[in-house]
């Protein structure tokens, strides 16, 4: 996936999102609360991808849309389903769509060449703002081999052999 990336009009600073509150300036009492759904987005995720076997995530002619993260680094977002990829598809303007990734691949190739470029991987981001969590590559193997129920082993080790 090297040289696929690209920044513009879908970039901003996304991220995970949390509670905020929201008090009252004369009295200081708790006015109304939000909440974040981004764990569980991220628990659908695994959930989903070690039933389908199938990676979703978005892009136009010109490549995908690589955010900047709250952590400042790139991070490149992928759904766990079509229609997750379609309604940020939709977001992001009409020249864009969802594609779809077999497993396999995105954890034999596209995870690690996102290790080498220094990518986080964002995971189900959602609303208006497409905001959710994202990972490190390290990070998301770990919770795939989780997910799909394969023995705990060292994430480097996955990522420096390809699988």
């Amino acid at each position: 996936m090297r040289g696929r990336y690209r920044s513009g009009p879908a970039s901003g600073r996304l991220g995970p999102t949390g509670a905020a509150l929201k008090r009252d300036a004369e009295d200081g009492t708790i006015r109304s609360i939000r909440v974040s759904t981004s764990g569980a987005q991220a628990a659908a995720f695994f959930r989903e991808i070690a039933r389908t076997r199938t990676v979703w995530w978005v892009r136009d002619d010109d490549g995908s849309p690589t955010p900047v993260s709250s952590s400042g680094q790139p991070a490149f977002p992928y759904w766990s389903s079509k229609t997750r990829a379609q309604r940020a598809a939709q977001l992001w303007g009409p020249q864009f769509r969802p594609v779809s990734m077999p497993l396999d691949h995105w954890r034999s190739a596209a995870l690690p060449d996102l290790a080498k470029d220094d990518f986080r991987v964002g995971i189900n981001w959602s609303g208006q703002r497409l905001t959710g969590w994202d990972f490190t590559v390290g990070e998301v193997v770990n919770r795939l081999i989780h997910a799909l129920g394969e023995p705990p082993y060292d994430a480097f080790m996955v990522i420096r052999e390809g699988r």
